[in-house]
């Protein structure tokens, strides 16, 4: 197997497990080439035997001298349960992450996993940010994201699991295809992939490629807490790509809608959570936060200097718009 292990640069890792085929081999492979790791797993109370997954995290964490995090959580109602889940899930990561210090996050996620995700965008209506978002580097909040088996089949890792006789978990509800990955995954992605496997990998890697040279032209003026300011390109596709490419990181994936909303829209609240500001010469992009109360000259400031209404109330709290004014005058 051809992984990308050496990209992983950080000494405090933290692997989201889950028991299944994917990161039961990447347990292993990462204990083969020493790259130190604890372990994260959610127990959604979804299926029987998801106690027995937690059980086998529990024993190779005591065998492997591993620190184990565990989320017990349930759904009253399973509608967009994917959703749902992978909400709980990344919340889970980044609060460990954030109060345990650790630098990275390291997934199992797949070349299936790759393929199925661009032909649900794709079938959508996409762009570029949203068909490749698998990358194998990849940055969320204050943590790197690593996905080392991007590259590599399911079937690959199963074959790689039985040869070494490695325990592992099948999800039963992978056959449900009311999930619209699962769909996806028996009609067409698994189907693609056992004829076409090695077209397609490269076919991705090199749009992965195509897009990092693209996304040379952003011009990133100012970085502080988590407020970000561009220039505005005046190229609605480059703008949108800044955009989505911020929004990711923050764990927001935009819709065609909500696209094409900030683009005509100008000033946006995405998901009730992030400003999104495309002025002028600038495009602001930080939480949005309301029922700050702000004082007169700040406003005054705010408003000369052209700030964006929806993320004033950021920029005050964090005391940010002096550092702001240096960097845009």
């Amino acid at each position: 197997m051809q992984l990308s292990l050496n990209l992983i640069n950080t000494k405090r890792n933290l692997l989201a497990f889950s028991a299944g085929v994917d990161s039961s081999a990447l347990f292993f492979i990462l204990l083969e080439n020493n790259i130190p790791f604890d372990l994260a797993i959610v127990d959604y109370n979804y299926r029987k035997q998801s106690k027995e997954e937690i059980a086998y995290a529990k024993e190779l964490a005591l065998k492997y001298n591993k620190k184990l995090y565990i989320k017990d959580s349930s759904f009253k109602n399973l509608s967009n349960f994917e959703k749902k889940a992978r909400d709980i899930r990344y919340k889970f990561f980044d609060e460990i992450i954030s109060e345990y210090s650790y630098e990275s996050l390291i997934t199992a996620h797949q070349l299936n996993d790759k393929l199925e995700w661009f032909l649900m965008q794709f079938t959508k209506g996409a762009g570029l940010n949203e068909l490749l978002s698998f990358e194998e580097i990849s940055k969320r909040k204050n943590y790197t994201v690593f996905k080392p088996l991007v590259n590599i089949s399911k079937e690959t890792l199963i074959n790689y699991l039985n040869k070494n006789k490695i325990k592992y978990f099948i999800d039963e509800s992978n056959n449900n295809e009311d999930f619209k990955r699962n769909y996806f995954r028996k009609n067409f992605s698994d189907r693609l992939l056992k004829e076409f496997e090695t077209g397609i990998k490269n076919s991705l890697i090199y749009l992965n490629k195509d897009l990092k040279s693209l996304e040379k032209k952003e011009v990133l003026l100012y970085n502080k807490e988590e407020l970000e300011i561009f220039k505005n390109s005046k190229d609605e596709n480059l703008n949108i790509r800044m955009i989505d490419k911020s929004l990711k990181k923050r764990g927001l994936l935009l819709s065609k809608k909500q696209r094409e909303e900030i683009l005509k829209e100008k000033e946006l609240v995405v998901s009730h959570k992030i400003a999104v500001s495309i002025e002028k010469e600038f495009i602001y992009i930080c939480p949005y936060l309301k029922n700050l109360t702000l004082i007169k000259e700040f406003k005054e400031l705010c408003r000369i200097n052209k700030i964006p209404k929806k993320c004033r109330a950021y920029i005050y709290k964090f005391e940010l718009l002096d550092s702001i004014l240096k960097k845009i005058r």
